[in-house]
C-alpha cells in the first residue's frame, strides 16, 4: 500500500468527524438558507486567506534534501494566490457586504485551526502542512460539487455565488493526484507518522469548523440594492 493510502486509510475515522456535521446532511438535502452559506463562506475566508502565507513559510523552511517538495510548494503558491478575494466576491454575490466580511473575526474553531497550521509549520516540521491539504482537498473533492449544485437549488443563486466552491470541487481531482505523487516520495517512517498525525488533527479541527456553523456567529450586513 503507498504512503498516500495509507494516509487515507489512517484517517477514514477522523473524516467521520467532519462528514457528520449536522449543517452538511441538510445542506445535501436542500435545508440551507443563505444566511447558513454566507456563515461557511466567512469562516473560509478566514482560513484560506492564510493558505499563500503558510505555503511560503513552508517552502523556506524545507531543508535542501526536499527542493523536489519546495518545488511543487511554488506551484500551488501559484495556483492558490487571490482565492480569498473569490471568497468574497461569493459573499457579495449572496447580498452581503464583502468589506465588513474582510474586516470581521473568525470564529474560535477557524482561529484555532489556523494557529495549529501556523504552530505546526513554524514550530513543529513544516511537513505537516501537507496534513492539511490532504483535509481540505480531499474534502473539497468529496463535498464542494454536490454542495454548490444543492445550494444553488435551494436559493436559487447565480453561478457568479460559487466561484469558490466550483474551483474547488471536480477541478481539485488534477491536485489531489499530483498531491498523491508527492506523498508517495515521503519514505521516511517518522516523516509519515508526523503528516498522518497532523492530517487527522485537522479533520478534526476542520469538522469542528463545521459542526459550530451557525449564522448565529455574526454574519457581515446585508447589502441594501
Amino acid at each position: 500500500m503507498s504512503f498516500y493510502q495509507q494516509l487515507q486509510e489512517q484517517t477514514r475515522q477522523a473524516q467521520q468527524h467532519l462528514l457528520s456535521a449536522p449543517i452538511i446532511a441538510r445542506c445535501f438535502q436542500g435545508d440551507v438558507t443563505r444566511d447558513d452559506y454566507v456563515a461557511f463562506l466567512l469562516q473560509a475566508y478566514h482560513h484560506v486567506k492564510h493558505t499563500v502565507p503558510l505555503l511560503m513559510a513552508v517552502g523556506s523552511r524545507l531543508p535542501e534534501s526536499k527542493e523536489w517538495l519546495r518545488e511543487a510548494v511554488a506551484e500551488y503558491i501559484e495556483e492558490e494566490c487571490g482565492h480569498q478575494e473569490w471568497v468574497l466576491n461569493d459573499i457579495a454575490v449572496c447580498g452581503y457586504d464583502k468589506e465588513a466580511a474582510r474586516a470581521s473575526q473568525p470564529h474560535a474553531t477557524t482561529e484555532l485551526m489556523v494557529a495549529y497550521a501556523w504552530d505546526l509549520v513554524s514550530r513543529v516540521n513544516p511537513l505537516g502542512f501537507f496534513g492539511m491539504v490532504n483535509v481540505l482537498e480531499g474534502t473539497s473533492i468529496l463535498l464542494a460539487d454536490k454542495a454548490a449544485s444543492s445550494i444553488g437549488g435551494a436559493l436559487k443563486l447565480p453561478n457568479q455565488a460559487f466561484s469558490y466552491l466550483k474551483s474547488h470541487g471536480s477541478l481539485d481531482q488534477s491536485h489531489v493526484k499530483f498531491f498523491e505523487g508527492l506523498m508517495d516520495r515521503i519514505t521516511d517512517p517518522a516523516e509519515q507518522r508526523l503528516i498522518v498525525h497532523s492530517a487527522t488533527m485537522f479533520f478534526h479541527l476542520y469538522g469542528n469548523i463545521f459542526h459550530g456553523l451557525t449564522p448565529q456567529h455574526g454574519l457581515p450586513p446585508r447589502v441594501a440594492h
